[in-house]
């Protein structure tokens, strides 16, 4: 089809404005479809740092903007929620192990999250491999301690804090490194998670034993376990 001059002075200005208004709306669905999956990925996680997004190939900087805009909210550096989230006591926990996906919730931070403690510890107690570098995290309260071997692997179970799945030693293998690390968190403080645990029944005398022969502290244990069962 032929275009005259005059027809083409008209045709070429609205064919720039329709162009120029499809850009604007696909911009605009997908600003809208990236908030959506966003939001929908929160419901789910909980909480998100920038580089989990990148497995749903939406660009990071979505984050900045609906941060910008209110809708979700930043509680420390890189890690991102819901604006109306019902956040619990422990989110910090939840922090801490999007900060350092390597370790093992463990020792007092262990014992509130299992309810074996009045305690509310201010810092969170991870454990890491001995042979991982140190995390550099300044903007939240972390206590490291290092772990080997079977000690560091055995007794993990997973726990959902805040929709968000969290590693965590179990009751025993928690009461057994409170005696391993008496040194750190206090004897007096093993010795009641031991006595609160088992009156809970927390653990079993087998998983008491099991744990201790992992760790190595049998003989330390040892007089503590009899009084129990005295």
């Amino acid at each position: 089809m032929m275009i005259s001059g005059c027809h083409l002075a008209t045709f070429v200005p609205m064919y720039r404005h329709l162009s120029s208004k499809a850009k604007t709306m696909r911009h605009s669905y997908n600003n809208q479809t990236a908030t959506e999956r966003i939001l929908s990925i929160l419901k789910e996680r909980g909480v998100i740092r920038p580089r989990d997004l990148d497995e749903y190939n939406i660009p990071r900087r979505y984050l900045s903007r609906l941060y910008e805009q209110g809708i979700i909210l930043r509680s420390s550096r890189g890690i991102y929620m819901a604006a109306n989230a019902e956040l619990s006591e422990m989110q910090t926990i939840v922090e801490v192990s999007k900060r350092i996906p390597k370790g093992t919730v463990c020792l007092l931070t262990a014992l509130a999250v299992h309810e074996m403690t009045t305690q509310a510890p201010f810092e969170v107690w991870l454990a890491i491999d001995r042979k991982d570098w140190l995390p550099q995290i300044s903007d939240l309260p972390v206590r490291i301690v290092r772990f080997s071997g079977d000690a560091l692997k055995s007794g993990i179970e997973h726990r959902v804090i805040d929709g968000v799945t969290v590693p965590v030693y179990n009751p025993a293998k928690t009461v057994v490194d409170c005696f391993k690390y008496r040194n750190k968190i206090g004897l007096d403080e093993a010795i009641e998670a031991l006595k609160g645990g088992w009156r809970a029944k927390k653990f079993s005398m087998d998983d008491i034993r099991k744990y201790a022969g992992v760790c190595r502290v049998q003989n330390v244990m040892q007089p503590y376990l009899e009084t129990l069962i005295g």
